[in-house]
């Protein structure tokens, strides 16, 4: 299984998460095998500057990722997201290392809308 999550910054396991998944610097794409981490990667977001609808969870899946967490995401990007298989989690913070073992070990799982969403009636 591959995990992708929205990150602060390229440090791997170490990177804090991003609160939002389509303004996040970087992402980090760590692979998983039963509740052991195989590999870690980190990558500058080359939509960090602007997007448009879809593109994110396009470049995401075009990773083979299973599942996207990030602190926070709109209603829109969560159906982009389940419109290519791609399990997304949100409403935590944290470590990439944290998260990860979190999400292995079932203590975190499905969508909360982020304040911002809710904001605009998303």
């Amino acid at each position: 299984m591959i995990i992708a999550l929205a990150s602060e910054d390229s440090r791997g396991l170490d990177s804090i998460l991003s609160h939002h998944f389509g303004r996040c610097p970087y992402y980090t794409f760590v692979e998983v095998e039963g509740k052991e981490i195989r590999n870690t990667i980190s990558e500058k977001n080359p939509y960090f500057d602007a997007h448009n609808p879809g593109q994110v969870p396009a470049y995401i899946n075009s990773k083979n990722v299973d599942v996207m967490i990030s602190g926070g995401m709109g209603a829109r990007a969560v159906d982009f997201f389940r419109q290519f298989g791609i399990k997304p989690v949100t409403g935590v913070t944290g470590t990439v290392k944290d998260v990860v073992q979190a999400f292995i070990e079932g203590r975190i799982d499905g969508v909360e809308p982020c304040e911002e969403s809710k904001a605009h009636g998303h």
